[in-house]
């Protein structure tokens, strides 16, 4: 039988209907529309539906697509795209059901919601929409079921699964948003949803001509997740046999990432396989790049689900070994402050490669930490970040000497020039550099457990930068120029655990120390403590004080 895709556009009411029992694969993704989305559903459906008191006179509205695999005598729909819409829009019509006082409209309503079932027509009680098996009981009881969506209102949530959270904010949501309408509003909101209200039901007969429409369209509201395409295609080309477990080893890696950090994952798996920036969509490069030599359960065995637990460990500095995991997570938690992750791929390789060699994972964090920082430093841009890191994992892959002084992994003779001039320089100018830069030195300076857990953390100057005249700045610093030199060097600037108060800058230094940069008489900062040991601060100080700080980093980061 040859293939063949089908769209019509459907009243809700017909969508809504025996003509289909829609069933979302167990491999498709979570559900995941926000109040966001679920508010601008209400907020198009009041709009479309503006004032008419008869909502046959109202225009039809156009709620977008779903794309279905259907054979076209069976009223089973198995959900390719379009899952997101129709479970909101079964939310709203549950609550609009609970809301309403007049039993006949709430068994109408519950019709839309589920088949009732009949011994003259043939049919069995079943409900119209089926989501993911992981969800689904708890979706029946909680909201297709009638009578319950107030006593699911009323539950603790916090510990339920990201996606079943999602489900109760938007009952909640809608719920709050309908309770306080009359009856006769309820009824016409309903009455245009289910007559005047339309989707566009693609159908098609199999699952390859599915996917071709399924990649090139969008959710309304929430464009689809490169992985969540990559999802489709890789468990639904696996056999029944595999598609389940597969599956849920696939949910288990994307709730304990998150969403955005399961795509960053499939991002930086791309980048240690094609060692180049991304030109094209993650997930056509994923497919050329990746999986072009590996089928779905090699990919998610021996890729995915390694690189995951490397991943996560990286990222949430919890890296575990008998030995070395305490420094090794140290560094990767000064790493984790740079203002981009160009840096996880080449980590995520040497991690996966090295295990369980803790002493050799140990070594390539604190150069990779160097070499990060010294191009964080020289304010390298995205291209030459890239191509640098590409040029380390290809080493990495060849199992090169990574350690080697003429590897990537290693700063050149005149890059290490670069950083210390850089250093030197006025670093207070480098917005972008100088908070990392800061809690770096402030850690060497600092016992070994220092911690940096505070809500506020600003940089402050000690010599301020516009000092009141006849002030005994003025006395210490009465050469201007000189005055300029030093204001916005590593040598004046302090951390403080506050927001930053423009009119104490300008203290004298005594108050300032005693007022302002501590807080009942301490501050969690070394190299704040430092100023405070001072009894004034003069240029000789501050020479002084250049040359111990960048001798410290010059010594850590091996810059001579």
């Amino acid at each position: 039988m040859p293939s063949t895709i089908k769209a019509e556009e459907q009243q809700v009411g017909r969508v809504f209907s025996d003509d289909y029992a829609f069933r979302i694969p167990e491999y498709q993704r979570p559900y995941t529309w926000t109040t966001e989305e679920a508010g601008e559903l209400l907020d198009d459906l009041n709009h479309a539906m503006g004032e008419n008191t008869d909502v046959s006179e109202a225009s039809p509205y156009f709620l977008g697509s779903i794309v279905v695999i259907k054979n076209p005598d069976l009223a089973d729909a198995q959900v390719i795209d379009g899952q997101q819409r129709l479970t909101t829009l079964t939310i709203l019509i549950a609550v609009l059901r609970d809301l309403c006082e007049d039993l006949e409209n709430r068994q109408v309503l519950d019709g839309y919601i589920r088949q009732q079932g009949s011994t003259i027509a043939g049919t069995v009680d079943k409900f119209r929409l089926s989501i993911r098996p992981r969800d689904q009981e708890f979706f029946q009881q909680k909201i297709q079921v009638p009578n319950n969506v107030a006593d699911f209102l009323g539950q603790d949530y916090s510990t339920w699964s990201d996606s079943r959270q999602r489900m109760y904010e938007n009952t909640k949501l809608l719920h709050k948003e309908l309770s306080g309408k009359d009856t006769d509003y309820l009824i016409r909101l309903a009455s245009f949803m289910v007559q005047r209200c339309y989707l566009v039901v693609v159908s098609a007969s199999d699952q390859r001509s599915a996917y071709r429409v399924f990649s090139v369209m969008n959710d309304r509201g929430l464009d689809l997740s490169p992985t969540d395409i990559l999802k489709a295609e890789i468990i639904g080309a696996m056999s029944k046999h595999d598609r389940s477990s597969y599956t849920q080893k696939w949910e288990n890696l994307e709730d304990a990432l998150g969403r955005d950090g399961f795509r960053d994952l499939f991002t930086h798996i791309r980048m240690i396989y094609m060692k180049d920036k991304a030109r094209r969509a993650l997930n056509d490069e994923f497919r050329t790049g990746v999986l072009n030599k590996l089928n779905g359960v090699n990919f998610i065995d021996e890729v995915l689900e390694p690189f995951a637990d490397v991943y996560e460990a990286i990222l949430g500095a919890s890296f575990e070994s008998s030995s070395n995991a305490d420094e090794i997570n140290r560094y990767l938690k000064y790493l984790g402050r740079l203002d981009n992750s160009d840096w996880i791929p080449p980590a995520m390789a040497f991690f996966k490669q090295a295990q369980p060699d803790s002493s050799a994972i140990l070594q390539f964090t604190k150069d990779l930490e160097r070499l990060a920082y010294g191009m964080f430093i020289k304010r390298d841009n995205i291209n030459v970040r890239i191509n640098r890191y590409a040029q380390v994992l290809r080493e990495i892959e060849q199992g090169d000497d990574v350690f080697s002084d003429s590897g990537s992994l290693q700063l050149s003779p005149d890059e290490k020039s670069v950083i210390l001039n850089v250093l030197d320089g006025e670093i207070y100018l480098q917005t972008r550099v100088r908070m990392p830069l800061l809690l770096r030195l402030d850690s060497l300076l600092a016992d070994v457990g220092a911690t940096y857990e505070h809500p506020i953390i600003s940089v402050e100057h000690v010599l301020p930068q516009r000092p009141r005249n006849k002030s005994q700045w003025i006395h210490w610093f009465a050469d201007e120029e000189k005055r300029a030199y030093w204001t916005h060097r590593l040598a004046n600037l302090v951390l403080l655990s506050r927001r930053k108060n423009s009119s104490a800058s300008n203290f004298e230094f005594d108050y300032k120390k005693e007022q302002y940069f501590q807080r009942e008489g301490v501050t969690p900062f070394a190299l704040t403590s430092q100023v405070l040991t001072q009894s004034k601060w003069t240029p000789e100080i501050l020479e002084n004080r250049q040359r111990n700080l960048i001798a410290r980093l010059k010594e850590e980061w091996r810059l001579s």
